[in-house]
């Protein structure tokens, strides 16, 4: 009779033995195998939330900053640039500016390749007593509309072009002059009709009226003269006037350019803010993600050390159970001529069989109770990385369990055990 003859012979006789020996080495398995199965889901979860979260953070970002800068935009143009003899104290004390260009700088800064600035707005502005209209005191206000930078892609413009003979005006005016869309008036003695009267503003707009750059030209004999050009800063400027006057002053010498604060902070604080926000929101779920995923795998490598040795020392107990019930047929062997190293193996062979059964149903078990905690329902497969140190683990614990009573079986004296009896 060889050594496997005898191991599943002993297998079928003590079947509860047998039994609870499978057991030892499957709850060991399953613990492994599931806490692989759940890490290995929750890996997988969390990477396919995060994909999601990153998409639905870049969407939401690219939005809020799309509506930031139109919000933006509504603020107004936020750098002008002026002649360089310009005294600003005056013109921030009188509103007015009295020094002037020549037209053709838009076209030369226009034809350029600025990057700092865009939306660029020829202007002359100047305050006069309204002849026609009892000398009510206005602003004149000449723009041809909105120069495009020759490099870049049309933008929509901030504010649209006044038409020849026609004219906008601000809330005050239309309201003392009693003017509404159609209405014909009188200027410095040439004919507009009224296109658009403005609703109340609170600013110096409300006392303004708005008319072609040409015409505002002739009327204050200001042929191919303007006194500003506005723009409106562009984000690759990152919010420094400096730069801005650098490459302004480079491509026109004779002039000067100072940033209006209060648009100009409002906007790079709109735009931080459009980042910050959705960056923030992405790393709380990755912070979350990680705390989730750091907790599952404390737990595991506090679960799966406890289980080995627990089953380990079941395992042994049941085996040394066994030797204690099987002393007088190891004795008999002995006395027919059996070796200590074959009785040795019949004990480790048994412990090496049942363990292996009990990795195949641990880890079967396992992967079906980590998919179901993890929420994916089984559907994470398993790996032949968790295979492999499934059925390691399960031949260290059946070794480990049964090396000393398979020992002590091997060891003990034939004659003396029959003695006994």
């Amino acid at each position: 009779m060889n050594i496997w003859h005898c191991v599943l012979r002993e297998i079928r006789h003590r079947k509860l033995n047998a039994l609870l020996t499978a057991v030892s080495v499957g709850v060991a398995t399953a613990c492994l195998s599931g806490a692989l199965v759940l890490l290995k889901a929750d890996a997988a979860s969390t990477e396919q939330a995060l994909a999601a979260k990153q998409q639905a953070v870049e969407a939401a970002g690219a939005d809020l900053g799309n509506a930031m800068r139109k919000i933006m935009k509504g603020l107004g143009f936020n750098v002008v640039i002026l002649p360089k003899d310009q005294d600003l104290q005056e013109m921030h004390l009188t509103g007015m500016i009295n020094k002037t260009m020549p037209e053709e700088y838009v076209d030369r800064l226009a034809n350029s390749n600025i990057v700092t600035v865009n939306h660029l707005l020829p202007t002359v502005t100047k305050k006069l007593n309204w002849p026609e209209q009892n000398d009510l005191p206005i602003v004149l206000y000449g723009t041809r509309g909105e120069v495009p930078i020759a490099h870049r892609d049309p933008k929509k413009p901030l504010l649209d072009a006044v038409p020849r003979g026609s004219m906008i005006v601000g809330y005050q005016v239309g309201q003392k002059l009693s003017l509404t869309a159609g209405s014909e008036v009188t200027l410095l003695g040439k004919p507009f009709k009224i296109l658009k009267a403005h609703g109340e503003r609170g600013s110096i707009d409300d006392s303004t009226v708005w008319i072609n750059l040409g015409e505002a030209q002739e009327m204050l004999g200001m042929e191919n003269l303007i006194h500003a050009i506005q723009a409106l800063e562009c984000h690759c400027a990152g919010d420094r006037i400096s730069q801005i006057r650098e490459e302004i002053i480079s491509i026109l010498p004779g002039t000067q350019a100072i940033e209006r604060g209060a648009p100009a902070l409002a906007r790079a604080e709109a735009r931080n803010q459009a980042k910050v926000t959705a960056q923030q929101s992405l790393d709380d779920e990755i912070e979350s993600r990680g705390e989730l995923r750091g907790q599952r795998e404390r737990f595991a490598s506090l679960l799966v050390p406890l289980a080995t040795l627990g089953s380990a020392l079941l395992m042994g107990l049941t085996t040394l159970a066994n030797v204690r019930q099987r002393r007088q047929e190891i004795a008999i062997l002995g006395a027919l001529g059996w070796r200590s190293r074959q009785v040795l193996c019949v004990f480790l062979g048994k412990a090496l069989l049942v363990g292996i059964v009990g990795a195949v149903v641990g880890l079967i078990a396992g992967a079906l109770i980590g998919g179901a905690l993890s929420g994916s329902g089984g559907a994470v497969g398993i790996s032949g990385a968790t295979i492999a140190l499934s059925f390691g683990l399960a031949i260290v614990v059946a070794l480990l369990g049964s090396w000393l009573p398979a020992l002590i079986a091997s060891r003990q004296d034939a004659a003396t055990v029959l003695q006994e009896d």
